[in-house]
């Protein structure tokens, strides 16, 4: 185990867990808890933000392999969250709101794939 790359995972995944906290207990307070507002929203950042980063690894930057872990692997991997987003339908659909729980799923789902490309559009479109 390459220590180096462990603590880059450790550091990046202590800042990404600490945004999504920050991030889900402000919108929770402003938003209410009625429905799942910051882990739409951090998903959907998340989204973003890989595939703004993945795109300038690929085009621009060149990122070695302790930044990658530290980036992809440790912030983005702390900061997003599947087991969340699967508590939250769950949750949902014992409350018996299936239809919140149906619109939270595909919102994630589809808000975070066209985040992705989202992000990986935008550095196209400033490297063109």
């Amino acid at each position: 185990m390459n220590l180096t790359l462990l603590a880059a995972v450790a550091a990046g995944g202590a800042m990404g867990s600490v945004a999504r906290f920050a991030v889900t207990s402000l919108l929770g307070r402003w938003l209410g808890a009625g429905f799942p507002w910051g882990t739409l929203a951090v998903n959907l950042a998340g989204s973003v933000a890989m595939g703004l980063l993945a795109g300038m690894a690929a085009h621009r930057w060149s990122l070695g392999l302790e930044a990658r872990a530290l980036l992809f692997t440790g912030v983005l991997g702390g900061f997003t969250t599947f087991s969340t987003f699967s508590l939250d339908i769950v949750t949902l659909i014992e409350r018996g709101t299936w239809g919140a729980a149906v619109a939270y799923g595909t919102a994630s789902v589809v808000l975070g794939v066209s985040g992705l490309v989202l992000g990986l559009m935008m550095v196209r479109w400033t490297l063109a």
